[in-house]
């Protein structure tokens, strides 16, 4: 395959990635209009679950198979890809079994440990049962189509996933608001039944996804015969020392990759229950729960996916870099890599804390928004921390030390785990938040220290950049907050519309004065590249 076919392939899958992650951040706002934040809560006690299941069960397995295929294709060995993708197949059906049966059945021991049986408001046990065994099914078919996803990818070919991908999330979405809205608003259904059907838009979606990967294989199974046929090596390699290679690829990639799902997994098992021991009730925590785990949560990934998606396209040289021992070459993809995510996350933190109230209004409505944008304003600086350990981890896995990004995350996980219902408990909702920040802040600062020791990298320039940065995000913060101030006082937040209003025109502004002090002082020029070259300063 030609360098640029390749090129192309990585911006196909990119471009796929960011767009079903903008889908799956976006349709969240229309789904709380119709089911609330007792329904969002509920949506939660689903999902969290089932991603840490399904991450389980699929043990990083796209990324690690297609490293797999990859290498063996590369020395003239095709059959070996096809041995193991065979195989796969019926590894990949036994844990996705393995996994919906274990979730079906701890939903209920799960849903007891969330929520008070004898409570009188709020989302109730059998509710959370129904959602968890819901969206359990879609276990079943998820890893089968991750396994076929990574085998395409180490034909080169992204077309697959990347379609699919974005199939997938369509027809997740299209049920979930379709079908939530028919029970609650035409049939004047049960909340945890809409809920509950919802989730299972999962699977439903995965059946979609999986449609679009058999109609490719049907579509090139001549071109991979003729391949398998032209082999001109056959390692012959047994299955234990065949799967031995692929999970050494595959557990620190999935274990990473639980981050999140991981903090979030501490706050299901915990948070309720610290909420109302600060003396809160069971509905009042839950509407808590709805807004830091789902709502304010959805909106600070707006700018991880942004910035997670800008240096995607820088990280892979990192890998031959450091193989080839380009040491200026690797120090260069390095210090772009952190200026990109700076450049764009800081100043997108900053905004969301100072805009909070017109964000959440806007987006979730005037129910609840005093608390959801009390929790918002506090967790938007997480979206930093978010942003710098997934960067600093692949950096980590390029030059062949990703361990020290799964100690580092199980330095903060403990972390978060032993001191989450502690500090609820001292500063409620809050610290929650805190506890999350801090254990990605003691994360990150191994992984920079990793990277420093075994790149040989030197932070100094980086400190100045991310000091410039800060600079001009404030000053943004101070005309933004100037400008909401003033506007709030001419019309008040007192519906959607006016929220909106006030959250657009500020918005803009911000991001005129940010980025006309980027380019005035050709740093954004700088930090964005050659790509863009009208923003260097003349």
């Amino acid at each position: 395959m030609s360098e640029n076919q390749l090129i192309r392939g990585t911006m196909i899958l990119t471009a796929s990635i960011f767009i079903s992650k903008m889908l799956g951040l976006i349709y969240i706002f229309p789904f709380t209009a119709i089911v609330g934040h007792d329904g969002l809560a509920l949506y939660g006690y689903g999902y969290t679950p089932y991603t840490v299941l399904l991450s389980l069960a699929t043990l990083g397995v796209p990324l690690a198979v297609s490293k797999f295929v990859s290498k063996y294709n590369a020395l003239g060995d095709y059959r070996t890809g096809q041995r193991l993708l065979k195989s796969g197949l019926i590894v990949m059906s036994i844990t996705g079994f393995v996994a919906f049966i274990a979730l079906f059945f701890l939903a209920g021991p799960i849903a007891n440990q969330v929520l008070d049986p004898d409570s009188l408001e709020g989302n109730s046990v059998s509710d959370a049962v129904f959602t968890i065994r819901m969206v359990s099914v879609a276990l079943i078919i998820v890893p089968i189509m991750a396994l076929i996803r990574g085998y395409f990818q180490g034909h080169q070919s992204m077309g697959p996933t990347a379609i699919s991908q974005v199939i997938e999330q369509i027809i997740r979405i299209v049920f979930i608001l379709a079908l939530t809205y028919f029970i609650i608003d035409v049939l004047d259904g049960e909340l945890g039944t809409a809920v509950g059907f919802a989730t299972f838009g999962a699977f439903v979606g995965a059946l979609g996804g999986l449609a679009v990967l058999l109609y490719y294989w049907k579509k090139r199974w001549t071109g991979l015969q003729k391949q398998i046929e032209e082999s001109t090596v056959d390692h012959q390699i047994p299955l234990p020392k065949m799967y031995k290679e692929l999970f050494a690829y595959a557990l620190p990639i999935s274990f990473v990759g639980l981050s999140i799902p991981l903090y979030q997994t501490v706050d299901l098992l915990s948070f309720n229950e610290a909420m109302m021991g600060a003396g809160f009730s069971q509905g009042i925590a839950e509407t808590y729960y709805a807004s830091f785990t789902q709502a304010s949560h959805k909106l600070i990934l707006i700018p991880v996916a942004v910035a997670t998606a800008m240096s995607l396209t820088i990280l892979p040289t990192v890998t031959s870099a450091f193989i080839n021992q380009e040491t200026e070459r690797l120090q260069r993809t390095i210090t772009q890599t952190y200026q990109i995510i700076f450049f764009l996350t800081i100043p997108a933190a900053v905004g969301l804390m100072v805009l909070a109230e017109p964000s959440y209004a806007a987006l979730f409505g005037m129910d609840d928004f005093v608390i959801g944008s009390e929790v918002l304003r506090s967790y938007a600086p997480v979206a930093v921390a978010f942003s710098i350990f997934a960067v600093t981890a692949s950096l980590l896995q390029g030059i062949n030390r990703q361990k020290y990004a799964v100690i580092a995350l199980t330095a903060g996980l403990l972390f978060k785990a032993i001191f989450n219902g502690i500090f609820i408990s001292l500063f409620e909702a809050q610290g929650a938040v805190l506890a999350t920040g801090i254990g990605y802040l003691i994360a990150i600062t191994i992984n920079v220290w990793a990277i420093g020791k075994f790149a040989s990298y030197n932070y100094s320039f980086i400190f100045k950049r991310l000091l410039l940065i800060c600079s001009f995000s404030i000053v943004m913060a101070i005309v933004v907050a100037f400008l909401s101030y003033g506007f709030q006082q001419l019309i008040p937040l007192e519906s959607r519309w006016n929220a909106m209003f006030i959250l657009v025109i500020t918005i803009l502004s911000g991001a005129i004065v940010y980025m006309n002090m980027s380019i005035r002082s050709g740093l954004a020029g700088q930090i964005l590249g050659h790509r863009f070259d009208f923003l260097k300063k003349e």
